[in-house]
């Protein structure tokens, strides 16, 4: 499986440049997220279904997000959408805690089966309304939001973002791509990356 997961990630060295992602997708067991009758094809490069209508997203999507959020190992992270609890396992090899919030409690009760067997100790699993956020655990030096929201990020989830911050996640206007937010001293800088497809954002 070793093998599997090194050709994944020479598969997406052309894509993502950060050695630190590159890492975390090659140690993190992405076979232990995915369904028993799935797990032949966990280390390929595509999205799969987990149940509850969601998917485990693509590895090089999951891997360009952390990449544009410049995790340094010190940060406090805000993961939406646990979905499998791939992202947030691979958000807790960059930073130095993850709050990982899902709406549907049976996929949140998985994934932190699934973050056990992969020996994670740092993301505490939330049941909840992403959209909101955790406002209690606020600020975070990044927020990852693994659902497309209609229009623009919510404005719950901006206004949790620490002074110099980062935002990624996916917006839908007709046109999903990746977005990404920082945090300046004189407000935001946004830009626009990819063209993705992930699930609407759907609040609680």
């Amino acid at each position: 499986m070793r093998g599997s997961a090194d050709a994944l990630v020479a598969e997406l060295r052309g894509a993502v440049s950060d050695e630190r992602v590159l890492s975390a997708v090659r140690s993190v067991p992405r076979d232990a997220f995915v369904p028993p009758d799935l797990r032949a094809e966990a280390w390929d490069n595509m999205p799969l279904p987990i149940g509850c209508g969601q998917t485990i997203s693509q590895p090089l999507v999951v891997a360009r997000m952390c990449e544009l959020l410049e995790l340094r190992g010190t940060e406090r992270v805000l993961d939406v959408g646990t979905g499998s609890g791939y992202h947030a396992a691979l958000l807790s090899r960059l930073a130095a805690h993850v709050y990982s919030i899902e709406l549907h409690a049976e996929l949140s009760e998985r994934a932190a089966t699934c973050l056990a067997a992969a020996l994670v100790t740092n993301v505490t699993l939330v049941v909840g309304d992403g959209s909101a956020g955790l406002p209690e655990h606020a600020p975070f030096d990044a927020i990852n939001v693994a659902a497309a929201a209609p229009g623009a990020v919510p404005g719950a989830l901006v206004a949790q973002l620490a002074p110099g911050g980062r935002l990624v996640g996916p917006v839908d206007d007709g046109d999903q791509r990746l977005v990404l937010l920082r945090r300046g001293r004189d407000g935001f800088e946004r830009s626009e990356h990819e063209r993705v497809r992930f699930v609407p954002l759907v609040s609680g």
